[in-house]
This record gives C-alpha cells, structure tokens and sequence, in this order.
C-alpha cells in the first residue's frame, strides 16, 4: 500500500480564488454589457472586472506552482 502525501493549502487557497475570480470576472463582463437600471457610486470603473482579474491572475499562479507539490 502506498501512501500519496497531501496537497498544501496554498493549491487549495489558488483554486478557490481561481474559481470565484472565474465567476466575478464574469459576472462583471456581463454587467459591461447589460448595464444595471440602478447606478452605484464608482460603478462606472468596473470594479469586478478588476478584482476578478486579479483574482484570476493569483490564483492561477498559485494552483500551477503548487499543483504537483506534494507535503
């Protein structure tokens, strides 16, 4: 029986910032398109777009750099 080591938290931590960046980014180019009725202060920068790709970006980093790491 062969024992496989455990992922470190830091790939976890990058593949859920993967994947709620995915969804922010998303939903933030969604919005870029179909413009909400309701205007909120600073809207107008598009801050999902940014801090979704951001999100993307680390978070891509982090699950590539940590994906064959094992503890």
């Amino acid at each position: 029986m062969t024992v496989k080591g455990m992922k470190p938290i830091w790939y976890f931590v990058g593949l859920i910032l993967l994947i709620m960046g995915g969804i922010i980014f998303l939903t933030g180019i969604y919005y870029l398109i179909n413009p909400s009725a309701r205007v909120t202060v600073l809207s107008e920068i598009h801050p999902n777009i940014w801090w979704g790709a951001v999100m993307l970006i680390f978070g891509s980093i982090m699950y590539f750099k940590f994906k064959k790491e094992t503890i």
